[in-house]
């Protein structure tokens, strides 16, 4: 297996970086849309109006167009998460609010396409080694300079609890698809994160999951 080849200065003309950049967009696209398996190569060229030819020429293999796709998805999810944080609106809880924006965000088609990548990582060792290391961005993120104002309930392991209950709840719910009632059932569960996001954050005097 050789080494992959080093990108011509022809590569970073204006136009090639705006193609490159046009592939990429629709990459994150279709995977947030159709999926990894059906946004293929041709599938999106297609819908970047190129050719195969021109294809090749900028994402030679289908590694190629993951690697480069992983990290466009990757600065877009952080880019989203940058734009929505901050503080609070006054009189608004600030980790409530923090859960209810990172909800929303998922909602969005670079979180969507992230998932969609991990989702195939699972079973495909190759795609994983080209998406873990902006997992793992993201995830040690989330307690750093990075946290964007979402999850900063404080230092220490009992904060850090808090911070991970909130987000992987969050993003199960998102990936679990519920079936019925889901508007009601999905208020009832952010209403428990939250309650439980107090509790080990002690705040509040929250001594009950469940609200009456």
């Amino acid at each position: 297996m050789t080494d992959a080849p080093t990108i011509s200065t022809a590569r970073d003309t204006p136009k090639s970086v705006r193609t490159r950049a046009r592939i990429l967009d629709c990459a994150l696209r279709l995977f947030a849309e159709i999926g990894y398996g059906e946004a293929t190569n041709a599938r999106i060229a297609e819908e970047a109006g190129l050719t195969r030819g021109a294809m090749l020429y900028h994402f030679p293999s289908r590694e190629a167009l993951v690697e480069a796709a992983a990290e466009h998805i990757h600065a877009a999810r952080t880019a989203l998460m940058a734009r929505d944080s901050g503080r609070p609106p006054p009189g608004v809880d600030h980790a409530e609010w923090a859960i209810d924006v990172y909800w929303s965000l998922l909602g969005e088609a670079p979180f969507l396409a992230f998932a969609e990548l991990e989702a195939v990582a699972r079973t495909n060792p190759q795609i994983a080694a080209l998406v873990d290391p902006y997992r793992e961005a993201f995830d040690r993120a989330q307690v750093g300079d990075q946290a964007l104002g979402l999850f900063s309930a404080g230092a220490g392991a009992r904060f850090q609890a808090s911070r991970d209950l909130a987000r992987f709840m969050l993003e199960g719910m998102a990936r679990s698809g519920l079936t019925y009632d889901a508007d009601e059932r999905v208020q009832r569960l952010l209403a428990v994160i939250k309650r439980a996001t107090h509790m080990l954050n002690r705040k509040g005097g929250v001594q009950d999951i469940w609200p009456e």
